[in-house]
């Protein structure tokens, strides 16, 4: 019988709890099968399974299934009587490849290898973790496994009477497990794993992509290897796509990690793209419930410290944003298609008072659209078909506005028909209604903004 949300939620919790306060008892048990460990493992396993497919860092019982995943690889391991350093499985896990000569480990060494260079993660945790999480999405978990089977030295590292991986009698069942494991489909943000060293609880992660601009208007601060967004600087490109928020961690730019970075570095990568569209990967410092992301709780008081004046927004959005919020918590109009018509080659914004009225004394029938202002564009799709009817980036918009003496709620913008021969270039102006003066005063200028950070680099 499928169980609530809130019911699962309930059963991993008090499974976890359980198994931390009792592993001791556990751990000297030899039951053939029957150990509270793979029990869990079983139940977080099912409790997956019941959900849709694929399964994303969203749900609610992945992180218990890695921390019981996590559990059973560490049980046991026999740490060096003079050593200094203490075993974790990852270390095991880098060792494979140079003690298994079965020469089947191209998958399986593409992902170490990736988990060992990742520059987001710095403990042997962190890079256990990064690798769990891609065995996951590449169903590499049982395999892993197989292959310590026969690779006697590195499984010597595990004693028989405390482990699973050192007892041939829950090995099997282990296994087992693991290829139900296989047969899940998985889709996790592997990249979202600068707080694998801390918590398998992670982040929410989004992509910020500006364009290229003068200023993008963000006052950073660099503290314990992070660097924290604690002001947006007012007619900034960061303010105008009210993206980011102070209390965000910039991770990286460009695809270049900014974790344990020194002073400057964000600048320093900054100045190499320079005059080049920017993709930001932001780490928020508000988790999906709304509420502050526990793990980076401490790192906000130091912050704050730091910072006096550092505000953190909780504010709830209103009705209407709500409303507008419908693609990857971005904001969309919706407004009504107009038409379009071509005013020849000339594309200043006088020309608007000759187009809007054109297409409006057509009297075409106008249609439902969902508009978007992006970072680098606008895209305007047909609500009833889900088809894209037009998408311009900023460089072709040569003007925007509304037409003196008409309906306050109808703007228009010229865009160049043919932009790559501008020796047979002209211009159509393209006409939307929006529900309101406000609405429109506010897309006329956020479509303005975009234009007026572009054309420089144009």
């Amino acid at each position: 019988v499928p169980r609530s949300k809130a019911v699962l939620d309930g059963v991993d919790t008090f499974l976890l709890k359980t198994l931390h306060s009792n592993i001791g008892t556990c751990c000297s048990r030899r039951m053939s099968g029957k150990d509270p460990l793979l029990g869990a493992l079983k139940a977080f396993i099912l409790a997956l399974q019941a959900e849709e497919s694929p399964i994303t860092d969203e749900n609610p019982h992945l992180a218990p299934l890695c921390e019981v995943l996590e559990m059973i690889l560490r049980r046991g391991i026999r740490q060096p009587v003079l050593g200094i350093k203490k075993r974790d499985y990852w270390h095991w896990l880098e060792q494979l490849p140079q003690h298994d000569t079965c020469g089947r480990l191209t998958q399986l060494c593409l992902a170490l290898e990736k988990a060992s260079n990742c520059k987001k993660v710095l403990t042997a945790q962190g890079k256990g973790r990064h690798f769990l999480r891609q065995a996951l999405n590449k169903k590499l978990l049982a395999a892993a496994i197989q292959h310590l089977m026969h690779t006697s030295k590195l499984l010597e590292w595990y004693e028989p009477a405390l482990s699973v991986l050192g007892n041939e009698d829950l090995t099997e069942p282990f296994l087992s497990l693991l290829l139900v494991v296989s047969d899940m489909n998985f889709c996790l943000d592997v990249e979202n794993s600068s707080f694998l060293d801390d918590s398998w609880l992670l982040p929410v992660a989004d992509t910020y992509e500006t364009v290229p601009c003068r200023e993008l208007g963000m006052v950073l601060k660099y503290l314990n290897g992070r660097i924290f967004i604690t002001d947006i600087i007012p007619g900034s490109q960061a303010e105008v796509d009210e993206f980011v928020m102070t209390g965000d961690i910039i991770d990286e730019i460009n695809g270049i990690s900014l974790r344990k970075s020194p002073n400057g570095q964000a600048g320093f990568v900054l100045q190499k793209f320079k005059g080049k569209p920017l993709n930001f990967r932001i780490i928020r410092w508000k988790w999906r419930d709304g509420k502050i992301y526990k793990p980076m709780l401490p790192l906000l008081k130091l912050l704050q410290e730091e910072v006096p004046d550092l505000r953190l927004n909780f504010e709830k959005p209103t009705e209407e944003c709500e409303a507008k919020c419908l693609e990857d918590g971005r904001l969309l109009y919706m407004l009504k298609y107009m038409g379009k018509v071509n005013v020849g080659m000339y594309g200043g914004k006088e020309v608007l008072d000759q187009g809007i009225p054109t297409v409006l004394d057509k009297r075409l029938p106008p249609r439902d659209v969902s508009f978007d202002v992006k970072e680098t564009e606008v895209i305007c799709t047909d609500k009833s078909s889900s088809k894209v009817l037009f998408h311009h980036q900023y460089p072709e918009v040569s003007c925007v506005g509304r037409c003196l003496g008409n309906n306050g709620k109808v703007f228009g913008f010229c865009v160049a028909d043919f932009p790559e021969a501008p020796g047979r270039c002209t211009f159509d102006c393209l006409v939307l209604e929006c529900n309101s003066e406000q609405e429109c005063d506010e897309i006329v200028r956020r479509i303005a903004a975009g234009f007026k950070h572009t054309e420089w680099f144009v």
